[in-house]
């Protein structure tokens, strides 16, 4: 399983009616994520460009925009972002891999 932030900001629409009638989403996306393999980790609420940020855990990629696919598709929320996530682990691997891969920059370009 891969880790993916998701970040997503809701339409005024949607607003209007959560101010109308609080609901917990998290619970309302819950079946969606486990019905693509995923499970939630934890979603924030947050101040800035997103209204919510989250972490899920899915199976692969084509997975994991789906869901985003389904959120964006569904019209509450727009501006949907999901970033694939490294583990320390799995960044210092790519590093080293990188490393020794055999690129080399164009003379006198930084």
């Amino acid at each position: 399983m891969a880790d993916y932030l998701l970040q997503l900001s809701y339409s005024a629409p949607a607003w209007a009616a959560m101010v109308k009638r609080p609901e917990n989403r998290v619970e309302a996306v819950r079946k969606s994520v486990e019905k693509l393999g995923g499970k939630i980790n934890g979603f924030w609420f947050s101040f800035g460009d997103h209204d919510i940020v989250g972490i899920v855990e899915m199976p692969d990629n084509v997975s994991a925009a789906a869901f985003s696919m389904a959120i964006a598709a569904g019209g509450a929320c727009h501006n949907v972002k999901t970033t694939p996530l490294l583990s320390v682990d799995e960044g210092m691997a790519a590093m080293k891999k990188a490393g020794g891969s055999g690129y080399k920059p164009v003379a006198g370009k930084k």
